[in-house]
């Protein structure tokens, strides 16, 4: 009996094990980054542990300062945002209290961030659309299938690019080469007829 309520509740725990937790000082600022894809969606929920004269501000940016989401005094809370581009987006999490930093202790940060097929609510989906479950677990797969194929095609044309930085590299490389081995004869011939070895 003990082993089936276990293996029913992995799921469960599986799917707890993707939040983040950490703490976080007074008066300070932690930063989470994560790169994701071009239009894609993003979700997350937040709790910020209370603490007595204690202020938290969250703000998610992307690569260009741009603010995604911004909240102050956040306790507790949903974000959502599309991706305009493929890009490095951060999360920062910044404690302020006029107290200073030895009389309050750390705040408890819980972060769980979904993208993609992830962030999607198929079950609001079903509704609005009155679709069955098994139509259900078809848009799911649908859409699993569609996020790997752009997987692919974004790892293609990384490689592609790649390859050509790494041509480049070589030919400048082998150019390299060969005119410092110019310059090393020349200069060794001069030195030579200098001492006069050769003629």
């Amino acid at each position: 009996m003990a082993r089936l309520a276990a293996l029913l509740l992995l799921p469960v725990l599986i799917e707890s094990v993707f939040s983040i937790s950490f703490f976080l000082p007074v008066n300070s600022r932690k930063c989470l980054r994560e790169e994701i894809h071009k239009d894609v969606l993003v979700t997350g929920e937040y709790e910020i542990s209370e603490q007595a004269n204690t202020k938290t501000n969250l703000k998610i940016t992307d690569s260009s300062s741009h603010t995604l989401y911004s909240k102050e005094d956040a306790v507790k809370g949903k974000f959502a945002f599309t991706t305009e581009d493929y890009d490095m987006f951060e999360v920062c999490f910044e404690s302020k209290s006029p107290m200073g930093t030895g009389r309050v202790p750390d705040q408890l940060v819980n972060l769980d961030m979904k993208h993609g097929v992830e962030a999607k609510n198929y079950e609001e989906i079903a509704k609005v659309e009155k679709l069955k479950p098994l139509e259900v677990e078809l848009r799911r797969l649908e859409d699993l299938s569609e996020s790997i194929v752009n997987d692919f095609a974004y790892m293609k044309k990384r490689e592609e690019e790649m390859r050509d930085t790494n041509v480049f590299y070589f030919i400048f490389s082998m150019c390299c080469l060969i005119g410092l081995a110019t310059w090393q004869v020349f200069y060794l011939r001069r030195f030579f007829k200098a001492k006069k070895l050769i003629e």
